[in-house]
């Protein structure tokens, strides 16, 4: 796909990572919330952004659904719809209670971690949990669990302060939007200190992630800059700047066009373009027409993986 080049214009290399932007988690939870309002009608609840992007949580917005942060913000009778971070457990059950008709929106493979947690309870073992602090999804996987029954590890240095007994049961699980590359740092370093350690059969880094992380790794030596479309609250799209600049070249997140600065064009012979998972197609498209304007662009679309994914909607939406 190449842009006609302008005279007046000095030249820009694109290289457009993919995969890049939705994943298949993203996808359905947007699509249960238009479901939703077909279903139900307008306005339908959602408890906290549906996905980390404000464009596509406005968007939603002008259908009718209405972002709240709490149940109690939902009045009695009308129907909420829980965001693809997962919640805790003591949210449906209170959504239930008060007769709420609720839709769990949560990505399948964060429901997956939420049952492994389960099982490694249910057995008896203490659970160190890899992942950010604060962030939805891990309260929502904490929550799944008895209070204590894990414990929280950010980096190595935690691994390292953790006081629990060298033969205590233990079992590790992580965050499913995490570096590829620094969670297998720690998990290294919970194996090393506790060799007992039970993981999961396979990773909970989701294949989105993964993905997205292997595509940039491809083209960042090839870039002088590189441009990540995110949220500044999205994980995955972050871990997408950091994996660039540990590989020598400059990145930046923005989350629409109006963001980008002419002057960090300077001295860019080639820029990479990609999108964190909650940033849809049509962003990319949006930098890319700014680009345009400022360079004569010639886009390359690098290709490291295809991503044939599906998760199935909700039954309450499907019968």
């Amino acid at each position: 796909m190449n842009a006609s080049l302008s005279a007046d214009k000095p030249p820009l290399r694109v290289l457009i990572a993919a995969p890049r932007g939705f994943c298949a988690g993203v996808e359905r939870a947007i699509e249960i919330v238009e479901r939703a309002l077909d279903h139900y009608g307008a306005p339908v609840f959602v408890r906290h952004e549906i996905v980390h992007n404000r464009f596509v949580v406005e968007r939603l917005k002008a259908k009718g659904a209405v972002f709240v942060e709490e149940l109690n913000e939902v009045p009695d009778g009308a129907p909420v719809i829980f965001s693809a971070h997962g919640v805790p457990k003591s949210v449906p059950a209170a959504a239930t209670q008060r007769g709420l008709d609720w839709l769990d929106a949560t990505c399948p493979l964060v429901s997956k971690v939420h049952r492994e947690a389960e099982r490694q309870i249910a057995v008896g073992r203490h659970i160190l949990f890899v992942g950010h602090a604060g962030h939805p999804e891990v309260i929502g996987t904490f929550g799944q669990v008895p209070a204590g029954a894990m414990t929280l590890v950010e980096t190595t240095k935690d691994v390292a302060r953790l006081d629990l007994s060298a033969n205590e049961p233990l079992a590790y699980l992580t965050q499913t939007t995490l570096s590829v590359d620094d969670t297998a740092e720690i998990i290294a370093a919970i194996k090393a200190r506790y060799p007992q350690v039970h993981g999961p059969k396979s990773e909970d880094i989701c294949y989105a992630t993964s993905n997205r992380q292997e595509a940039v790794k491809q083209i960042a030596s090839s870039c002088d800059l590189l441009l990540v479309i995110g949220a500044p609250n999205s994980s995955n799209s972050q871990r997408l700047v950091e994996v660039a600049s540990r590989l020598g070249t400059p990145a930046r997140l923005i989350q629409r066009a109006a963001e980008l600065e002419p002057k960090w064009l300077d001295g860019v012979q080639t820029l990479g373009l990609t999108a964190g998972a909650s940033a849809p197609e049509e962003l990319v498209r949006e930098v890319i027409g700014r680009l345009g304007e400022l360079r004569a662009i010639n886009e390359e679309e690098i290709i490291s993986a295809r991503e044939t994914v599906t998760f199935k909607l909700p039954r309450q939406l499907t019968d």
